[in-house]
């Protein structure tokens, strides 16, 4: 049954996780959220378990800057991290469609209204939009997402799964999905971050359209969960961060992800290509199928050919250029 509450189009539930908030940012969001034209919301709030930031400090600003529709709000027990967090907050969330919500962020007011129409009148179960690009003090750096990150390509139709197992074009904080298939994806992969799993989950079942125009204000600041290269501190952390994270996600996928045959036979030729680039970065081999399997990632696979050779300090020089985006 439709949640309208006399309005003539469902609820949005728009879901928010939150950890250790910058509180001016946080109000800038939310007073964001508190312009959507979209007529009928509700919002979910859920700190991780913030260990500086009090939750009564939290719970203040979603108060003072919420009131145009209604609020709930909760803390996580102990620290989740943000995939569970989402997943607490999916299970939680009422609705026809969930609008994910980074704490950072500034959302433009027509944003929900344009992705519940789009992904009405295409029928999509997931739709994403571009974004500006903003700093930290919310100067604007880009007018999209593809001039600070220029590998990054919007997709939209059917059967992409296999494309985003390695490549993601939906960032969380930009889609609308309904929430029958994001509730069905539960539980989400831990070696995902939540958009990407969900993007392909929605693939393989239907749709996803990718609107290549801005609807959120995104801000990159240093500290984003999502920075290219995270974690990357020597050739060891590369190994364990950017190749054997692979290696998980794909393993977990084989044991737990109902798919097509088309999607298993990718994910076969992805394991081999990623046992590949473990073997070759200890130096025992595994060139000729890096080569073979190529498609799943050509730079990465020259960059990785290459780079198990170069001393450290090249290695994380070249690591700081892609940090930059400047490769």
């Amino acid at each position: 049954m439709s949640e309208c509450i006399g309005i003539d189009k469902p609820l949005i539930s728009i879901l928010m996780a939150v950890y250790e908030p910058n509180l001016k940012w946080l109000k800038e969001q939310l007073l964001s959220l508190n312009r959507q034209t979209y007529p009928n919301l509700r919002l979910y709030v859920r700190d991780d378990a913030s260990p500086t930031v009090s939750f009564e400090e939290i719970q203040a600003c979603v108060q003072d800057c919420i009131s145009a529709f209604p609020v709930i709000i909760r803390r996580n027990q102990k620290n989740l991290g943000s995939n569970l967090t989402f997943q607490l907050l999916t299970q939680e969330g009422t609705g026809k469609y969930f609008a994910y919500c980074d704490q950072d962020d500034v959302w433009l007011p027509e944003k929900l209204d344009i992705l519940f129409a789009n992904a009405e009148h295409t029928g999509a179960l997931l739709v994403c939009s571009d974004m500006y690009v903003i700093d930290g003090a919310g100067t604007t750096v880009a007018d999209s997402i593809t001039k600070v990150r220029h590998h990054h390509k919007f997709i939209s139709g059917e059967n992409l799964s296999s494309h985003l197992i390695f490549s993601n074009f939906v960032t969380g904080c930009t889609m609308l999905v309904r929430a029958s298939m994001a509730k069905e994806a539960i539980p989400f992969c831990p070696y995902y971050i939540h958009d990407q799993y969900l993007a392909i989950f929605c693939s393989e079942r239907g749709a996803i359209v990718s609107l290549q125009r801005p609807l959120i204000q995104y801000r990159i600041h240093g500290n984003n969960q999502t920075i290219d290269m995270a974690g990357v501190v020597d050739k060891q952390s590369y190994l364990e961060a950017r190749i054997r994270i692979v290696q998980k996600r794909l393993h977990w996928l084989a044991t737990y992800f109902k798919s097509s045959e088309l999607f298993r036979q990718t994910l076969e030729d992805g394991l081999r290509w990623a046992n590949a680039r473990e073997k070759n970065w200890h130096h025992q081999g595994g060139i000729a199928d890096i080569v073979r399997y190529r498609r799943f990632g050509p730079i990465v696979s020259l960059f990785e050919l290459v780079g198990t050779w170069l001393p450290n300090p090249i290695f994380m020089w070249i690591i700081g250029l892609k940090r930059k985006n400047l490769l």
